[in-house]
């Protein structure tokens, strides 16, 4: 039994759920349109389960970027005092900061709390393509999804090549898809929303350029790793790969408009 069991089982029964409705409205068991849109649907339910947490990062960003120029001037005034007093005194500044600014002390916790989900949606959708029944997502319906095929390719096949042109251009095509997808949301929302990267006091200016380097990278780091991904994962799992990231570009381009970080690129592009 894996810690996963309970998050994967209920996923599970999403899934079922969702290929049942989609039968009931008449499409065909077997299709693979019916297996992409019952994933899609997963994915609409996990990401609405989870909204409440990206919600609240997008405040905890907000508050954070309120109180950074507080935080700033706080180091600057410490700057060279390690006696126990002064750090006692800075600590207790940064309480005051945080709390008058809003700042969560939750930090990276709700974001780590959505982990189990995506891991357990990734071994879910492996182990139905591996034809790997998973709670009410009995052997049955997991021979329906090994069945099923986008444009004459299997949901559970894999790899780019080994199949033909047809099998190559749509494992390319659904990598490539996610991998735009996701290159645009990092690069043009995430990017744009985030607060200039700035030394920390006492450091090089250098390492502020690293800093954005890196940055900037992520995007291609991210979108790379799709591409590669694409050629040793199921095509289930890309047709899912793909619904996730266009539910994150909506998102982060919503958070871009209408809730843009303070002292970002979209707070002043938006300010205008």
């Amino acid at each position: 039994m894996s810690v996963l069991d309970p998050v994967t089982h209920a996923l599970a029964a999403v899934l079922a759920a969702a290929h049942s409705a989609l039968t009931t409205a008449g499409l065909d068991a077997a299709s693979g349109l019916t297996w992409s849109l019952a994933l899609a649907a997963v994915v609409v339910v996990a990401r609405s389960c989870v909204l409440p947490l990206a919600v609240h990062a997008v405040r905890s960003a907000r508050a954070a970027a309120r109180a950074r120029p507080d935080l700033d001037a706080l180091a600057r005034r410490y700057r060279g005092r390690r006696d126990p007093d002064a750090l006692r005194e800075q600590l207790a500044e940064r309480r005051r900061v945080h709390a008058e600014h809003g700042v969560s002390r939750l930090g990276c916790l709700p974001a780590l709390v959505q982990v189990p989900v995506w891991l357990g949606l990734f071994q879910l959708v492996s182990h139905a393509a591996a034809g790997v029944p998973t709670g009410v997502l009995d052997a049955g319906l997991v021979a329906l999804l090994g069945a099923a095929t986008v444009a004459g390719v299997p949901l559970a096949s894999s790899g780019y090549l080994g199949g033909g042109t047809t099998h190559l251009a749509v494992v390319a095509g659904l990598a490539g898809a996610a991998a735009l997808l996701s290159f645009v949301t990092q690069r043009v929302f995430v990017a744009q929303n985030a607060l200039p990267v700035t030394a920390p006091e006492g450091t090089r200016p250098a390492l502020a350029e690293a800093l954005s380097s890196t940055q900037q990278l992520l995007p291609l780091v991210s979108a790379g790793g799709l591409l590669l991904a694409g050629g040793v994962v199921p095509v289930a799992l890309l047709v899912l790969w793909v619904a996730n990231q266009t539910w994150s570009l909506g998102w982060s381009a919503a958070v871009w408009r209408l809730a843009p970080t303070p002292g970002s690129l979209a707070a002043a592009r938006w300010a205008r």
